[in-house]
């Protein structure tokens, strides 16, 4: 079998790059003759009509408005309005059917897909911008992507992806992008599945639709991982010359032999991070050649084709002045050609000629754009492009190819000889050059833009004259693509940046909140209180989230507008009131626990009957403390002391029902109902307390109930998993209790999947809640994250 691999990706790279030798002589040809001028001038004479606003009073009543990344909503708005949302959403599903899905758009059955599919986004994204004004949008959230899953039934792949693309995210080190890494990861997952959604019929059964949408997420992620682990890696500066050369080694081995070899011994600061690449590799490689089968040769042929090319641009160096024409444009057409094809082909679709050859055809254009709006970030970081290597040699060499010229050259063979002068394939690759164009000027600036201008588009002027009032004056050449692109990186950037202050801030919060808690102890203290004082102090001090007193100080300083000093009293309230019922949980008569917080449990170091008064001293304390609160509304403070009291009764409840029910087996109902009364009606009180203190309305009263209810359950679940698969050192407890007390928990009854899919069920239930919430949510969201994602 090895022998054979070998000779098949040999041979099929060699066909591949005789076949973009073919491509680049008649592209060559067209360039030198200029041949491509006339026909370009007649596109946009034809394209423009639709383009250009004359001067008319109407256009005065339709300024022309720019998308911008913050501004989403409104820019979404405005298009509707003006009646312009309909052509935005063709041009833009269009692009992605002949780009990504390598069709021809003069096809009746693709016109009606791109049709139904445009009709279905314009209904998601009307509904996401109602009443939204001048707000950064998420037009798909998770929501939207878990509520997608649940339609299809594919819940546990989607499960299964997010944990692995939060791992990969947490992996990815310093040097590279993250930001654009996990967005091409994400956007090859994508790719794939909407490759497998062209290939299922609407005769396909829903059990077939779902285990091919399924296998689809895994494949595509298992392929993705190219691009941040391989792709991006090997360009970074992260890895020696020598890791590269022995990583590199083993990719192209597992590609010509279909076995991925075994690791060598890395050193140094690399170590763990190759370890954990090489394993994720390997495990996506194996399961990519388990869903081949009779397919398998051409994976591995499109894939070698793919990486050799990637190798031989990567090995260039800037320094060279010897590079031919062919050696500079030659592996670009093969490896923008072969990572569209790969996306196809891992779905193991059959052949399709016409597929094959638009994709082949098309790769360059993209890969050329996207050179040409980087070529100064490239130039800075000595990259070889077609257009860093023709800004360094130009004058030297005039025998190299000016590759703005064979971009336009690309550009007329597409609409002419790949899509055969089709009025919409020309509509749609024009609108997206002059948008490349323009987005390339607002970001440089015009000044540096004319004089960029004047070296590439000098050997056209005519043309170029066209090209740049297309520039200045055309109107409707945005994308949506782009605009989720922009908002993704600007996203994962915002999301970064407030996560780092969100654990900042909370650790902060946290140790102001521990630096009240402990009891002080006058002299004149009697023995007897003086142990239930250090009893109570000891399980004060363990290495506990504080996450209700926490949730509080946010709510209550950040969201109302409390002096952080006002509430120092209640913040110790909530975190006697919870510790004291982890001491009673903790109980031999209860659920027997050794370890808590990273310690022995209180009743191991004292006795039983020490800790169960310990408990009740710290919920006496909790009450004095509430009735400290004097700089607030009294009749507030009273309602707060109320709905404290009613809290305590209903935790002893939960807690009662969870020790009638051990050994039982319980529906999920019951289940629900204990979760909340035992864990969710804390996270109530940690929220609706600073909210009774606010005096705000019962609306915003019902939804943080809500909130509470949904992210309470999620809390315990996340536990109930922990429990089974997490690690003791971390949680600072033992894991397998449950277990242990025969004690049933959503994993026993559910199952370890089917927790999964009901956390996040209860995620986007709390989700959805927030979104209703008349207030700024974004700590909740935070925290909410934090709930399922936590390891502790």
């Amino acid at each position: 079998m090895n022998k054979e691999l070998i000779l098949d990706v040999d041979t099929s790279s060699r066909q591949a790059e005789q076949k973009a030798k073919q491509y680049f002589a008649s592209l060559y040809k067209i360039v030198k003759e200029k041949t491509y001028a006339p026909a370009l001038t007649e596109d946009f004479r034809l394209w423009k009509e639709h383009h250009i606003q004359h001067g008319s009073w109407l256009s005065f009543l339709s300024p022309r408005r720019k998308s911008n990344a913050g501004h989403n909503y409104s820019y979404i708005q405005w298009l509707n309005r003006t009646g312009k949302l309909d052509d935005y959403l063709d041009r833009s599903i269009s692009y992605i059917y002949m780009r990504d899905l390598g069709k021809a758009l003069d096809s009746p059955d693709t016109e009606a897909k791109i049709q139904r599919v445009a009709a279905d986004v314009k209904q998601r994204l009307l509904r996401s911008t109602k009443g939204k004004q001048d707000e950064q949008s998420e037009f798909f959230s998770l929501v939207e992507l878990y509520r997608w899953a649940q339609k299809e039934d594919v819940e546990t792949a989607v499960i299964w992806v997010l944990e692995k693309l939060r791992n990969v995210a947490s992996h990815i080190p310093e040097g590279m992008n993250a930001e654009h890494a996990q967005r091409k990861l994400i956007k090859i997952i994508v790719g794939v599945v909407l490759h497998a959604s062209e290939e299922i019929s609407e005769e396909t059964s829903p059990e077939e639709r779902a285990r091919r949408l399924d296998e689809a997420i895994r494949l595509g992620y298992s392929y993705g991982l190219t691009y941040p682990f391989i792709d991006d890696l090997l360009d970074a500066q992260v890895l020696t010359d020598q890791e590269k050369a022995e990583y590199s080694r083993v990719i192209r081995a597992a590609l010509r032999t279909g076995t991925v070899p075994q690791v060598g011994e890395w050193t140094g600061e690399n170590n763990a991070l190759m370890l954990y690449i090489h394993a994720e590799l390997t495990e996506a490689f194996e399961y990519i050649k388990q869903h081949q089968q009779d397919a398998q040769s051409q994976f591995f042929e499109l894939a070698y084709t793919f990486f050799h090319s990637q190798e031989r641009d990567r090995a260039k160096d800037l320094s060279d002045a010897a590079y031919t024409n062919e050696e500079l444009y030659i592996p670009v057409i093969l490896k923008s050609a072969a990572s569209r094809l790969i996306a196809r082909s891992v779905i193991r679709a059959p052949l399709d000629q016409g597929f094959e050859d638009r994709t082949f055809f098309y790769g360059i254009y993209n890969q050329l754009a996207d050179d040409f709006a980087d070529m100064f970030d490239d130039t800075k970081d000595g990259a070889v492009t077609s257009y860093t290597y023709y800004l360094k040699y130009r004058d030297q060499r005039p025998d190299l190819i000016n590759p703005y010229e064979l971009y336009w050259t690309v550009i007329y063979y597409l609409i002419h000889e790949v899509y055969h002068s089709d009025a919409k394939s020309r509509e749609v690759i024009l609108s997206r050059a002059i948008n490349g164009l323009k987005r390339f000027k607002a970001r440089i600036g015009t000044e540096q833009y004319n004089r960029t201008m004047d070296i590439f588009a000098s050997g056209n002027p005519a043309l170029n004259r066209i090209i740049q009032r297309l520039v200045q004056k055309a109107d409707d050449v945005d994308f949506f693509d782009k605009l989720l692109r922009d908002q993704f990186i600007n996203n994962l950037k915002n999301e970064r940046k407030l996560k780092e202050e969100f654990k900042k801030t909370i650790q902060e919060t946290r140790e102001q909140i521990n630096s009240t808690l402990q009891i002080a102890k006058s002299e004149k203290l009697l023995a007897t209180k003086e142990i239930l004082v250090d009893a109570a102090n000891y399980s004060l001090a363990g290495d506990a989230k504080r996450l209700r007193p926490i949730i509080t100080w946010f709510m209550g300083v950040q969201e109302y507008g409390f002096k952080p000093e006002s509430i120092v009293p209640l913040l110790r309230s909530l975190e006697y009131m919870h510790t004291a019922s982890l001491i009673f949980d903790d109980l031999p008569s209860q659920d027997n626990a050794s370890i808590r917080r990273g310690r022995s449990t209180l009743h191991q170091i004292h006795n039983s009957a020490t800790a169960e008064l310990t408990g009740l001293y710290l919920i006496q304390k909790a009450i004095q403390d509430q009735t400290s609160l004097d700089q607030f509304d009294p009749k507030a403070v009273l309602k707060l002391i109320h709905y404290s009291s009613r809290t305590t009764e209903e935790l002893c409840m939960g807690q009662l029902m969870d020790l009638n029910a051990k050994g039982k087996a319980l529906t999920l109902e019951q289940l629900n109902m204990i979760c909340f009364y035992k864990t969710g009606i804390a996270f109530e009180a940690a929220l609706l307390m600073p909210a009774i203190l606010a005096n705000v309305d019962d609306q915003e009263i019902s939804l943080l109930k809500t909130f509470a209810y949904h992210a309470g359950i999620a809390f315990q679940i996340q536990d109930d998993l922990l429990d089974l698969e997490g690690d003791a050192h971390l949680l600072g407890k033992s894991v397998g209790q449950d277990a242990l007390n025969n004690t049933s928990n959503f994993v026993t009854v559910l199952g370890q999947e089917g927790a999964k899919k009901e956390m996040w069920k209860h995620y986007c239930l709390a989700t959805e809640a927030l979104r209703e919430m008349p207030r700024r949510t974004t700590f909740l969201q935070h925290i909410l994250n934090y709930l399922v994602n936590r390891d502790r």
